[in-house]
């Protein structure tokens, strides 16, 4: 009686083997279960009962429009320029400072857009962004 080897148990097998793997897993799981409560670092004090409205102030949003010819539109209306350092001055006095609201023609250069950007953060304005159009929505005209 001859014994032949059976074939495919002399070839090399590509499995990973996955039991060390969830055995790490669950042990990290089980160390940041532990360890969450710790990371929280509140200071639990008995605060006074004030029967008060909740004061919810949202800043005002400023629309200042660029156009490529170089004009300024200030909230919809058209300022010169000299007009407005004194405009910007007067918003950043407000409280809430409100948000200033840069749409600028895609034709306006860069070096325009940058003054007038330091000119906003000189008044003190601090919130400023661009306003942009969505891609593949129409310019109104």
């Amino acid at each position: 009686m001859a014994f032949h080897p059976r074939i495919g148990f002399d070839t090399p097998r590509a499995e990973i083997n996955m039991i060390p793997l969830i055995d790490v897993m669950l042990v990290l799981l089980i160390i940041f279960i532990i360890a969450a409560p710790l990371l929280t670092h509140a200071v639990k004090i008995d605060l006074p009962v004030a029967d008060s409205a909740v004061v919810n102030m949202k800043p005002e949003t400023i629309q200042l429009g660029i156009e490529a010819d170089g004009r300024f539109l200030w909230n919809g209306e058209s300022v010169e320029e000299s007009e407005l350092d004194a405009l910007m001055r007067e918003a950043a006095s407000r409280e809430p400072l409100p948000e200033l609201h840069l749409q600028v023609d895609a034709a306006t250069p860069y070096e325009f857009v940058a003054r007038t950007m330091a000119r906003a953060s000189r008044a003190g304005l601090e919130k400023i962004g661009f306003v942009s159009r969505p891609e593949g929505q129409m310019q109104v005209q």
